[in-house]
């Protein structure tokens, strides 16, 4: 009867669709595996198609080639530890979420998940077949179960598969983030070790796939629900971990115990991660935006020196004859500081061109919004071709105050591939640049100084489209919109929850009003990295024509 064994967890990132690069990874970490004295490699769920794949696995071409990368895998790791690892199964001509088990060069048992999540980004219902519980599979002497993701937020699964025999419980996750889910998953899973009396190891996956990051933030704890092994959040690794057998059952020995980033710093982060990896698994190495000399892009144009390298970030000031001396000024300061590319196109003759092609159908007619977002587009037309001529992803740069409630010009400003700051609130965008001047982290490839200048920070925000432009002119201040927005979005609070709260009813109705107004504009937006538990897009769906307002 064995009494170690050790398994070696795989917190790695694979790519939707590219069973090449997958299989590649599994390969190598297999070898690592092996080279460690490894019992068995544990990869994440849905590991060897990428996650989340949505209707991509409702084709059949697809799940057959992911069971012929199953099978690949499983004759070219013939020799050393055995391997679990996920991937969509077509069993009884139903389509399932499964884990499987490889060893010995066969595929040793395949796991189907049972309990299929349905909510927040998940719509597993959609695509798969809930399966039964499954029982224990034994690896090197050792009886293992594995709930699969969601099957672990369940009683009932880790308590049959106590019940029928095993001792470890080892759960593959594809879990993306957002703010309070670290936390949720530990109370949950410390819930299913007390109850099953079982060591839990919590596998997560790491990386960035659409507008989901998963954070990885891998976990073991024994049976009391003590903390024995805690994996860094956002970082791929492998990490082994050794179980000794007492005579109350197995015990994680005690290793790696990283400490989490939280609040600013792990917010940051993760669009660091999203970003990167948005723009490689996209194909694209280098990325360009429209730097205004404001705060928002000169966050989003921090964020991309830090994902990318100032070397494969190009900013462009575009100014119109709106533009002061001191966001020209500014927007040179932050360029200087990140060491990027820096081009200024001024807009002033095209946005004249246009003006006068129209002048004669405009007549008559005072000017407004329509010359305003005139300039916007202009410079959408401007960094687009930009993006097409030299194969650089254009960003977009509006916070989520703004995409809220549509202070952003569709065709304009919202032009791009991707927003890495569309789940930032404006005040978290402040905190952002006030911490990012403060701290610098290896996984940043930007210069280690303070890279906004604090007069970017300070000066009232301004979209500098008409003469002494302020956002609050037609806003509240930021602190009040924000505070606003998080009820009506965040809480689904109504009007009167609002009210209640302190603030102005007419404001909040607005507020109200601009958001549902704007959904059209949403629909068309870039995507962008998801920070909340009502993130736009997957999150909150609603309908684009509605015309209901809360009465209350």
């Amino acid at each position: 009867m064995t009494d170690r064994f050790r398994l070696m967890l795989g917190q790695l990132n694979p790519r939707v669709g590219d069973f090449a690069f997958n299989l590649a990874t599994a390969r190598r970490a297999h070898a690592a595996a092996k080279g460690a004295g490894a019992d068995m490699l544990l990869l994440p769920e849905m590991f060897i198609t990428g996650y989340q794949v949505q209707d991509l696995v409702l084709k059949p071409a697809f799940t057959r080639d992911a069971a012929a990368a199953i099978e690949s895998l499983a004759s070219e790791t013939r020799e050393g530890p055995a391997i679990g690892v996920g991937a969509p199964i077509r069993h009884n001509e139903n389509l399932h979420n499964a884990f499987y088990v490889l060893k010995g060069g066969d595929i040793h048992c395949s796991i189907l998940k049972h309990h299929l999540p349905n909510t927040d980004v998940f719509d597993e219902q959609r695509h798969f077949i809930p399966g039964p519980i499954s029982g224990p599979y034994s690896v090197s002497g050792v009886r293992l179960g594995s709930p699969i993701c969601e099957d672990a937020w369940h009683s009932d699964v880790c308590e049959t598969l106590a019940e029928t025999g095993a001792e470890i419980l080892v759960v593959p996750n594809g879990s993306p983030f957002r703010r309070g889910k670290y936390d949720e998953r530990m109370s949950i899973m410390v819930a299913r070790v007390v109850e099953s009396g079982l060591p839990l190891v919590y596998l997560n996956m790491v990386g960035g796939q659409d507008d989901q990051v998963f954070d990885g933030g891998s976990f073991v704890l024994d049976p009391g629900g003590r903390l024995r092994v805690q994996l860094p959040q956002f970082e791929e690794l492998l990490e082994p971990v050794d179980f000794r057998r007492t005579d109350v059952g197995w015990r994680a020995d005690k290793g790696r115990l990283a400490v989490l980033p939280d609040g600013t710093e792990r917010d940051y982060q993760l669009m660091v991660l999203a970003l990167r990896d948005y723009a490689l698994k996209s194909g694209f190495s280098k990325v360009l935006l429209g730097l205004s000399g404001g705060v928002d892009s000169s966050l989003v144009a921090a964020i991309a020196c830090d994902a990318l390298g100032p070397g494969n970030v190009r900013c462009v000031l575009l100014p119109s004859v709106h533009t002061s001396d001191e966001s020209r000024e500014d927007a040179g300061d932050v360029v200087k500081r990140l060491g990027c590319r820096f081009d200024v196109i001024p807009i002033v003759e095209c946005v004249r061109v246009l003006e006068d092609s129209l002048e004669s159908l405009f007549a008559g007619r005072p000017a407004d919004i329509t010359e305003e977002n005139i300039q916007s587009r202009v410079r959408g037309l401007l960094l687009m071709a930009l993006s097409n001529k030299f194969g650089e992803m254009l960003l977009s740069t509006g916070n989520k105050s703004e995409v809220a409630v549509g202070y952003a010009t569709i065709y304009g400003d919202m032009a791009g591939g991707y927003n890495p700051i569309k789940d930032l609130y404006k005040t978290g965008v402040f905190e952002a640049c006030r911490w990012r001047n403060d701290n610098h982290r290896s996984w940043m490839q930007g210069p280690a100084t303070p890279v906004i200048p604090d007069r970017v920070i300070e000066k009232p925000p301004s979209a500098e489209l008409r003469p002494g432009q302020k956002d609050e002119d037609s806003l509240p201040p930021y602190a009040v919109l924000d505070a606003i927005l998080e009820r009506l979005i965040e809480e689904d609070a109504s009007v009167s929850d609002c009210v209640a709260d302190g603030f102005d009813r007419d404001t909040v109705r607005m507020i109200e009003g601009l958001i549902y107004a704007s959904e059209y504009k949403r629909h068309q937006s870039a995507p962008g990295a998801r920070l909340s538990r009502k993130a736009f897009w997957l999150d909150r769906r609603y309908p684009i024509q509605n015309r209901w307002r809360d009465g209350s």
